[in-house]
């Protein structure tokens, strides 16, 4: 090869690595030189910036295995919760009364799922879908896409094939996704018409599309490990198993494009996308600090919850940067620890009692009334409900079996169009029945609204729940 021949060949090479760079994987680098303080301080803001990412992917783990199967065998597959909780009920806090759940864990990591969704009839429904990283990306639903039947592709980063016609294109923005879907029930007489859309619901691999879809097994929700439940393992873990988790997760679920900042003060402590950590290679004082930094993450998420959401007439109302975070990444993981998979305030609001009109602490052995005005009825395009818990947030069991109560109920309104909801143990008697939601007769109460596709009222802070009034 004459010298001439050698130049374009070099000169071939180098375009050609460097046309390959993006994808070539990276190299690490050392940690760069940093201060045990320094460190400490970074350590707190990756140990909150990585716990929904953790959270989503332990919970993930556990939900898709079953004894015996191989991992991740119920991704892609709906699971139905086809009637209200009993009772006696105490597997989550405050389970809910005016839906019922359909949820899924998608796995792109091969190819799209096509979402598929019945015509509801009018039905109030949402499938709200999460990223790894516990933000709510799209909501299908009547709010946004209606009732009528339709399909939708959930994509991969980086997928760029073709879609079928009359199917909608939507970016998951990491390769798995969390489905947690809810259709409007009006009560246990609701439930066949409920069950029926349920059924309607499907996921089916883009490579399936043209043919008939296959007959699934049921989910039996019974076939479970034995586990600790996701919340207590994410909170149990080790300093250096969290974050070596959470780089290796890292691998595989990007960061938001507005995560460049926190991703680049990472890299001062050894942690960088697409790499493994290696704690051992950073000073031993340093180490130190970061172990220490995450029993202060965790400490700083626990001082959070209290102030999470404004108080107005003694209620807890959170309408501001929940299910879309951006950089909130404290109150991100917050709501991961307290309330996984939360919704976007424009699908649904959720008051909670703190106190009464007095500023005491609502208790079962008194009685209250709610008072609405006319024009004071809940803002939402949809419906509302009030729920009662006990102080531990689970259903209290009443000789009605009523557990909560809402504008779906045969409500007694006033004679000028305003509305009461007695709250107390016993039965009120006459009219005033039909606006009772028991109560417990004695603790706190865990009085909880609902309050789904709320207007801008609500969201704007211009309304909210009257106090809750103790009566003599």
């Amino acid at each position: 090869m004459n010298s001439a021949a050698k130049r374009f060949a070099r000169r071939v090479i180098a375009v050609t690595l460097l046309a390959l760079a993006p994808t070539l994987p990276a190299t690490a680098q050392a940690p760069a030189q940093i201060s045990a303080q320094e460190a400490y301080e970074i350590g707190v803001e990756a140990y909150i910036f990585f716990y929904p990412l953790v959270t989503m992917e332990v919970t993930r783990q556990q939900i898709n295995a079953v004894p015996g199967a191989p991992p991740n065998s119920l991704a892609n597959r709906f699971f139905h919760i086809r009637a209200f909780p009993p009772a006696d009920f105490r597997a989550v806090v405050r389970p809910n009364f005016d839906t019922l759940y359909s949820s899924a864990w998608l796995d792109l990591s091969k190819e799209p799922m096509i979402v598929s969704v019945p015509d509801t009839g009018g039905r109030y429904y949402l499938l709200p879908m999460l990223d790894m990283w516990s933000d709510v990306f799209a909501v299908p639903g009547k709010r946004t896409t209606g009732t009528k039947a339709g399909h939708f592709a959930v994509v991969p980063p980086g997928w760029s094939g073709e879609l079928p016609a009359g199917v909608e294109r939507i970016n998951a923005p990491t390769p798995n996704v969390w489905i947690i879907g809810r259709t409007q029930t009006n009560g246990p007489a609701d439930y066949a018409a409920v069950h029926k859309v349920q059924d309607g619901y499907t996921i089916t691999p883009l490579s399936q599309w043209a043919q008939a879809p296959a007959a699934q097994v049921p989910i039996n929700p019974v076939a479970r490990g034995t586990a600790p439940a996701p919340l207590a393992q994410v909170n149990g873990m080790k300093p250096s198993a969290y974050f070596k988790f959470a780089a290796e997760l890292l691998k595989v679920n990007p960061p938001h494009l507005t995560d460049w900042s926190i991703i680049a003060r990472l890299r001062r402590i050894g942690i960088e996308v697409g790499q493994s950590y290696q704690p051992e290679r950073l000073d031993p004082a340093v180490q130190d600090a970061l172990a220490r930094a995450a029993a202060a993450g965790l400490d700083a998420m626990h001082a959070k919850l209290p102030t999470l959401a404004r108080l107005v007439n003694g209620w807890q109302m959170n309408t501001d940067t929940m299910g879309v975070y951006g950089d909130y990444y404290l109150k991100r993981a917050v709501v991961a620890s307290v309330l996984l998979g939360a919704n976007q305030p424009e699908d649904a609001v959720y008051p909670l009692i703190i106190t009464d009109a007095a500023g005491k602490p609502p208790t079962g052995d008194h009685n209250y009334i709610l008072h609405f005005g006319k024009d004071e009825l809940p803002p939402v395009e949809a419906f509302w409900s009030l729920t009662m818990y006990d102080a531990d947030g689970f259903p209290v069991a009443n000789p009605i079996n009523r557990f909560a109560l809402g504008d779906r109920d045969v409500l007694k309104y006033n004679v000028d169009g305003s509305l009461d909801l007695y709250i107390q143990h016993d039965d009120p008697g006459g009219d005033r029945t039909a606006n009772w939601l028991p109560a417990p007769g004695a603790g706190a109460l865990g009085l909880t609204m609902r309050l789904y596709a709320p207007k801008a009222a609500l969201l704007d802070g211009s309304w909210a729940p009257p106090p809750l009034r103790r009566q003599p």
